[in-house]
């Protein structure tokens, strides 16, 4: 079985390493974008073909929203990992495209799992699993 390629949008470099090492043991390919201008770049060529994008909101230049309103086919699914709990925030960024939201939980096994199951949802599932569409994330909405 291949790796699954993961782009994750993100400009925190605690956060992007944190992630690479939750990941280490998952057949992933983590590719990393500071912002999300490089995101942008990244998504528009042909030949990356990622089976997921987790996607951060507040970064300098062109923030996560703008990503969202520039770059939102149904495939590969856009997931929104934030430290926001606003609700209003929340309902826009879910009717401008993202298949989901997860608020990054403040405690490290918490973090973990929820990236984790980010993962087995978003990029790992597959048609034979059944139920591999519904692992509950913790603190998340979905659309699909």
């Amino acid at each position: 079985m291949k790796d699954a390629d993961v782009l994750l949008v993100e400009d925190s470099v605690g956060d992007v390493l944190l992630t690479r090492q939750i990941l280490t043991e998952m057949p992933v390919n983590l590719r990393i974008a500071r912002d999300g201008l490089q995101a942008l770049i990244m998504l528009a060529d042909p030949n990356f073909k990622p089976a997921l994008v987790i996607l951060d909101l507040n970064m300098p230049d062109i923030s996560g929203h703008e990503v969202l309103t520039r770059y939102h086919p149904q495939s590969p699914p856009v997931v929104v990992f934030t430290s926001s709990w606003n609700e209003a925030e929340k309902a826009r960024t879910l009717a401008m495209g993202a298949r989901d939201w997860v608020t990054k939980p403040m405690d490290l096994d918490e973090y973990a799992g929820a990236v984790r199951r980010m993962v087995e949802k978003w990029a790992l599932r597959t048609e034979n699993t059944p139920g591999a569409a519904s692992s509950g994330i913790a603190q998340t909405t979905s659309v699909q």
